[in-house]
């Protein structure tokens, strides 16, 4: 699934996407290192991974987009 970084917090390693439909979801830095990134702009395109659904939903990957 593709998203939009919206905040992150380089001490803490967390952050929040906005998935297309501008839906919040916010990622911990277990899913952030998981991914292998140093760090993350808002508004950089990302692909995430998410597991759950409603309000169990989680992000478990934060990557970069590539084309």
């Amino acid at each position: 699934m593709q998203a939009t970084a919206y905040t992150y917090d380089p001490q803490s390693r967390s952050g929040s996407v906005l998935l297309d439909d501008g839906t919040p979801v916010e990622f911990a830095a277990e899913a952030f290192d998981a991914g292998g990134l140093r760090l993350l702009r808002p508004g950089q395109r990302v692909r995430i991974e998410v597991a759950g659904e409603g309000e169990d939903r989680r992000i478990t990957l934060v990557t970069l987009q590539t084309f």
